[in-house]
């Protein structure tokens, strides 16, 4: 859902009601990954895409069907080898879609004791900020039942980085604490993904049940499972050396929906005339501004420089940061140079592995914009597990990243 957030916000500013499908697993070869979504107004108008067209049309009726009945559903859509052309994927994956409809205002009858109309409302608000964080980039995570109770299907949580939260799930307090806990975590990783509630659960004031442990969960006794959906300022990418490599992976690293950081100590190269896809443009020492940044799980380094006055120092720091990606640009005999250097000044061996370099897959680059490309291939094979090897003949999973477990309390794996 938070991934067509601007026009969702948009749609809520503007008083639609619509309804969201979003992708809430995956199996196989889908095409779509958990938190894509397509929504539909109640005029008939669609945005977003959750299978890239195999099953779009069934999803559309049952975004429309949701907005006549106003009630959430869960539904799996998967490959039939009896009959091809059913509506399902034709590349053999499954994808399970959560369709719920967003009303901006719930109207409630003269007699209507409040609760329910009060609930809807706030479940809707609570969307509505969401969407709003989300669009405006802000770190936020939204949490919704998507099994479970079917009075509790859809509501919503929305958790921000501090631990603060809007809304509730509408069960035990122990729910909306746990899930606050389980979205914070989801949220610092930068993931989207389903987290299973077990059958466990706390009396009203949280005192110890039965049997003498305080566990935590819903009301009535029932599972939950929560689709924590993650918003997050895009990953950054810093690169290292103003030189005309950089330019080239500038502009593929904006391709890739980076933040990207150009940094060099030479100011007649470090400009934005040399740079303009750059969203900034920094004139300092490399390690020296590496030591000023917070930098999180999902940021990458690139180290374009090619000399050891620069390298030394920058590799130093940025081999102990806790980032994603560290590549350096150089020959092989640059590499085993540097390599030495680096355990002159007390890397250890793995923190050494950790180097990739020299940076890129072989692809044969020559050009600066070829030797991009084989940077920015790494980095998404370093980031989605893949091999790097060509798909054809293989016989490796062409989505590597495909729908995880639903997590235990406590993991968020």
């Amino acid at each position: 859902m938070l991934d067509i957030a601007e026009e969702l916000h948009r749609w809520v500013e503007q008083g639609r009601e619509f309804a969201v499908a979003t992708v809430v697993a995956t199996n196989g070869s889908a095409p779509r990954q958990p938190g894509a979504a397509l929504a539909v107004d109640s005029d008939g108008t669609a945005i977003g895409s959750v299978s890239g067209g195999c099953v779009e049309g069934a999803v559309y009726d049952l975004c429309q069907e949701a907005l006549r009945t106003g009630e959430p559903v869960l539904e799996r859509f998967g490959y039939s080898d009896e009959d091809a052309f059913a509506v399902g994927l034709t590349c053999g994956g499954i994808i399970d879609i959560f369709v719920q409809p967003v009303r901006t205002s719930v109207p409630r009858s003269a007699g209507d004791s409040g609760s329910a109309g009060e609930g809807a409302e706030r479940n809707a608000d609570t969307l509505a900020a969401g969407l709003a964080a989300a669009a405006t980039g802000q770190a936020a995570a939204v949490a919704r039942i998507i099994q479970g109770p079917a009075e509790l299907l859809g509501r919503a949580l929305l958790v921000r980085p501090d631990g603060s939260h809007t809304g509730t799930l509408g069960g035990r307090p122990a729910l909306d604490r746990t899930a606050v806990e389980e979205a914070r975590a989801l949220l610092d990783a930068g993931r989207t993904t389903t987290v299973e509630i077990g059958e466990g659960f706390a009396s009203e004031d949280g005192a110890e049940s039965e049997g003498g442990a305080q566990r935590s969960g819903s009301r009535c006794g029932r599972q939950v499972v929560l689709l924590v959906e993650s918003s997050a300022p895009a990953p950054r990418m810093i690169v290292f050396g103003a030189i005309d490599f950089a330019a080239a992976l500038v502009r593929v690293g904006k391709f890739l929906n980076y933040h990207v950081t150009v940094c060099d100590a030479r100011p007649v190269f470090a400009t934005r005339t040399r740079f303009p896809d750059a969203d900034e443009i920094v004139v300092d020492w490399p390690h020296r501004y590496l030591d000023s940044q917070e930098l999180d799980s999902r940021t990458v380094l690139c180290v374009l420089t090619h000399d050891a006055k620069f390298d030394v120092p920058l590799l130093e720091r940025a081999l102990k940061l806790p980032v994603a990606y560290v590549g350096a640009m150089g020959s092989r005999r640059t590499h085993l140079d540097r390599q030495q250097r680096l355990r002159d000044v007390g890397l250890t061996e793995l923190e050494l592995n950790r180097l990739r370099s020299p940076i890129g897959l072989d692809l044969g680059a020559r050009t600066p914009e070829e030797t991009a490309l084989s940077i920015a291939a790494e980095i998404v094979a370093n980031r989605r597990g893949g091999t790097g090897i060509p798909l054809t003949g293989a016989h490796t999973p062409i989505h590597h990243d495909a729908a995880r477990p639903v997590g235990r309390i406590g993991s968020v794996a």
